[in-house]
């Protein structure tokens, strides 16, 4: 039976190269033809399977290879063009489409090869002044391909000079970072800048090595369903498996948390308390694992360079089955290689379920402490086996803990929630508006229905704030603007979510094949197959949800959008759902709320900073340019520099006084998945919270790059989420006048007293 994945978020991109399919190569022709009828057949869109699809299938492809412009000339790119990009999709239907992405892949790992040969040829030769008036493009996307190969020479010198020059200012900056924190030369002692850039070289290198007709079949499948929309995908055997990890935050591994560093080896940063390697106790943190055998059978692969989705795919597997790592440690200042033996077993990614926080503000003495709660839902998590595992049920013992401990106000912090299953958004939207239609779903029949929430009355009615960002995308969408429709809540963030409109459902292509095929290990295709809209009927695809309240965003978060996707489907408005009755207009207060909110955000120094990044990013957006002057480029560090200073300088100052202030305002209570059978909540300690999951290495480098913690914890877009419920509350609330003695007198002469 195919199974469905009704739903997940938008941010899976870094699935696409992650780990290789192993359907057999003579098949991958068979497997594009079935991927595509399910596409014509399936696909919410329903485009017509002809020339401009076919265009849009070679555009996608190139796009995955080289979308940085870097490898293809301009001829060699109009040439694929003239040959295919009319006919892709009837080469598919005649299952002689690999060929033709086999030959433009080849091309495109010569070219590797090359770029690396000829980088490494001018790093040994080692002259470079950077003192030339040269300059090279920050973003290349959109740009046009090369002329000829001197312009391709032109363009990987400039590439390489910027990488060197970035590493040796990205070392004087640390460098600068450790002389005035009294600390030694980071960099004593190891590789030069160009050393670390040939190894960086290494490892571009070794990407395309070896790739073999299912690898390349595995571009050309995700460019083929990419075409459709963005959400939809082709995912390998391997590909699938992270995909389950991600939507139940479960893996079967050993419990390590992994870095890849500058000579090519995965390090060993992180182990997780409880799990596997820490029961086993063998492996140690800093240990740099070089070598994996999957199965523990004594065949090693070395995996020096290899890309480090393939490392983490090798160390994943069965569970109770051994994984045998060869690892170097340091002894006495010597390298000793040594091989371990580790158990897999099933790791529970805490980090990533829903948390909970309290809140208790201090009062007048004698008064009732005021407290709220915040709940942090990172997605809709799902296990596939098991359904007790999974964000409604996690949020509902969060939120019934909460309730126990009499909260007057409660956040829902959405932010960088990029979805999950929708029937998770329908059980955890029913815990805040009660009965009622949740979402509307169109498909591509144009047949729409409602999905109503799975709870008779709401766990929570009380004042609620919902925070979002940009990242808040898919079901996170759903819950916000239906809290939003139903005027339940006051929705505070950043200009706009995500914009993820659609609905996807995940298809093993095996079961579509010819019985006498190979159909093992086939893949599966992650497939738009619906629209969903608000209750209100409006879609939030391309435009997202626009909080009630608006905030500053960090100027990283500009191009995050479905709007910057490429082949996005359009925004449209259908009928509000049967059945949605408005709330209370008068419960949420919004403009006065808005006027209070408007009043601190101009004054607190966290906005006015994000306002001049804002500035900043566009007009470094608006020129595009990097220079290749070592000297040009130091003024400009120095300047980031001395800006950043002041900054630092000045939020040391102001978090410390922010916080010497919080001790008087209010106590944060930790309200994890762990301790809601305690008596008695524990205090949150900031910095103990992730050491309680996982042990993790310090990183000397990282250390020096390290922003001041929040004052308390307490991040300043959290912070206003809390004025803003504070005020929601008080205004719902509002306090008894004070009754004075003359007018006692005056109401006991009215009652006849």
């Amino acid at each position: 039976m195919i199974r469905l994945l009704r739903f997940w978020g938008a941010c899976l991109s870094y699935l696409i190269f992650s780990g290789w399919g192993e359907a057999k190569a003579a098949e991958m022709d068979i497997v594009a033809l079935e991927m595509t009828r399910i596409l014509q057949n399936e696909h919410y869109a329903r485009m017509p399977f002809n020339e401009e699809l076919s265009e849009r299938f070679l555009e996608r492809f190139l796009d995955e290879l080289d979308g940085d412009r870097l490898y293809f000339l301009k001829a060699e790119v109009e040439g694929f063009r003239r040959l295919y990009e009319r006919d892709l999709h009837d080469r598919i239907s005649m299952k002689s489409a690999m060929p033709v992405a086999r030959g433009i892949y080849e091309l495109y790992a010569r070219r590797v090869r090359e770029r690396v040969a000829f980088s490494k040829a001018l790093l040994a030769q080692g002259d470079f002044k950077f003192d030339s008036e040269r300059v090279v493009l920050r973003d290349r996307a959109g740009v046009d391909w090369p002329e000829g190969l001197g312009g391709l020479a032109k363009l990987w010198r400039g590439s390489l000079e910027n990488s060197l020059l970035s590493e040796r200012i990205r070392r004087e900056r640390l460098r600068g970072r450790a002389k005035e924190m009294g600390l030694e030369d980071p960099f004593e002692g190891e590789e030069d800048e160009l050393s670390a850039v040939r190894s960086a070289l290494q490892r571009v290198l070794k990407s395309v090595a070896g790739k073999g007709e299912e690898e390349v079949g595995n571009y050309f499948l995700s460019a083929v369903a990419q075409a459709y929309d963005p959400h939809s995908d082709y995912l390998s055997a391997g590909e699938m498996a992270k995909f389950r990890i991600s939507v139940s935050h479960e893996l079967v591994g050993v419990g390590v948390s992994l870095v890849m560093n500058d000579e090519g080896e995965t390090v060993l940063v992180g182990i997780v308390r409880g799990g596997p390697a820490d029961v086993e106790g063998s492996l140690k943190l800093g240990d740099r694992v070089v070598a994996i055998s999957k199965n523990n059978n004594g065949e090693w692969l070395d995996v020096l360079y290899l890309p480090f989705n393939e490392v983490i795919h090798h160390v994943l597997g069965e569970e109770g089955q051994e994984v045998g790592l060869r690892v170097k440690r340091k002894v006495d200042g010597e390298d000793v290689v040594m091989e371990l033996a580790i158990p897999r077993g099933v790791v529970v990614i805490k980090e990533d379920l829903a948390w909970a926080r309290l809140f208790d503000f201090k009062v007048e003495e004698g008064a009732d402490a005021f407290r709220l709660g915040v709940i942090k839902v990172p997605s809709f998590y799902f296990d596939f086996d098991d359904s007790a595992s999974r964000v409604s049920v996690d949020v509902e013992r969060l939120l019934k803990r909460l309730l126990e401990e009499e909260i007057e106000g409660l956040i829902l912090d959405l932010r960088g929630n990029p979805g999950g299953s929708l029937r998770e958004v329908q059980r955890l939207t029913g815990m805040f508006v009660g009965r009622g239609p949740v979402v509307q779903v169109k498909a591509a029949s144009g047949e729409t229905r409602s999905l109503n929430s799975l709870h008779r009355k709401p766990l929570y009615d009380g004042p609620l704030v919902a925070l979002t960002d940009r990242g808040s995308a898919s079901a996170s969408e759903i819950l916000v603007g239906a809290l939003q429709d139903y005027e339940r809540a006051v929705v505070v963030g950043a200009s706009s979510t995500f914009g993820k409109g659609t609905v996807q459902k995940t298809m093993d292509i095996a079961d579509f094949m010819p019985v006498f095929s190979d159909r093992e290990d086939a893949g599966w295709l992650k497939l738009t197959f619906q629209k969903y809209y608000r209750v209100s009927g409006s879609s939030v695809q391309l435009r997202g949800v626009v909080p009630d309240l608006v905030l500053p965003d960090a100027p990283l978060m500009n191009e995050i959008g479905e709007v910057f996707e490429v082949y996005p489907l359009p925004h449209d408005v259908i009928r509000r759902a049967k059945n949605f009755k408005l709330g209370k207009t008068d419960d949420l207060f919004l403009e006065e709320l808005g006027k209070r909110s408007a009043a601190r955000v101009v004054k607190e120094k966290y906005f006015q900073y994000l306002l001049e990044d804002q500035a900043l990013a566009e007009e470094m957006a608006e020129t595009n340019e990097m220079s290749l002057n070592l000297k040009v480029r130091m003024e400009k560090l120095h300047e980031e520099e001395k800006r950043s200073a002041q900054r630092r300088a000045e939020r040391e100052v102001r978090f410390a006084k922010v916080e010497a202030g919080d001790a008087d305002l209010f106590s944060v209570y930790r309200v994890n998945l762990d301790d809601l059978k305690k008596e008695v909540l524990p205090a949150f300690v900031a910095e103990d919270d992730r050491s309680d999951y996982i042990r993790m290495e310090e990183d000397s480098l990282k250390a020096l790059e390290k922003n001041l913690g929040w004052p308390s914890g307490v991040d300043f877009v959290l912070r206003e989420g809390l004025a803003v419920l504070q005020d929601l509350v008080v205004l719902r609330n509002p306090p008894l006048p004070p009754v004075v003695e003359e007018e006692e007198e005056n109401l006991l002469e009215a009652t006849g007293r």
